[in-house]
């Protein structure tokens, strides 16, 4: 039976097997699984008290509903786990591909990035944060430009609005995984 003729039926369709496990794992390995896709603790905490998810739609609301939340403090906490744009954690392979648009970028352009980025961090005392999937490295140096001249307050909800696009991809990836990593 299709998707399409589930709904009609009013079947629900079998989650991903890798939601399943999400769903069924002890807490502590579910919680060490978020804290993967984001290193808030107040945000893995609000979605694993949801549990069990019937759908990834329905975690992707619990995990927009708890970034909604988090306090100026929480997303510090969050942005303490990204690397700086251009300089992926050497090992992850999450930050190297998230990053894989400045991978060959221009030595200038790198060179540019990293000034963009400690001019950022001066500014804001924070990495700059911006979803990489995706961008070639010339737009992230155009987006860390653009929002240099942006007051706190706007980067802040700018930053949270770039780690919820963030951890749907990482959730995503999470759920449609076959195995346990």
């Amino acid at each position: 039976m299709t998707s399409s003729t589930q709904r009609l039926s009013g079947e629900t369709p079998e989650p991903p097997a890798g939601l399943t496990r999400f769903n069924t794992s002890a807490d502590s390995d579910a919680l060490a699984a978020l804290h993967e896709v984001c290193a808030s603790s107040a945000w893995g905490s609000k979605v694993l008290a949801q549990r069990p998810y019937a759908t990834t739609e329905a975690l992707f609301l619990a995990s927009d509903a708890a970034m909604a939340e988090l306090t100026a403090e929480d997303l510090a906490e969050a942005m303490a786990g990204h690397p700086p744009i251009g300089r992926p954690k050497p090992g992850d392979p999450t930050s190297s591909r998230e990053q894989s648009g400045m991978a060959g970028a221009s030595e200038d352009l790198k060179a540019e990035m990293l000034e963009l980025n400690l001019a950022y961090q001066e500014k804001f005392g924070h990495v700059f944060l911006i979803c990489a999937t995706g961008r070639t490295g010339e737009q992230m140096r155009d987006a860390v430009r653009t929002r240099i001249g942006n007051s706190p307050e706007e980067e802040r909800e700018i930053v949270r609005t770039e780690l919820g696009k963030i951890n749907r991809i990482r959730l995503t990836r999470l759920v449609e995984e076959e195995s346990a990593a």
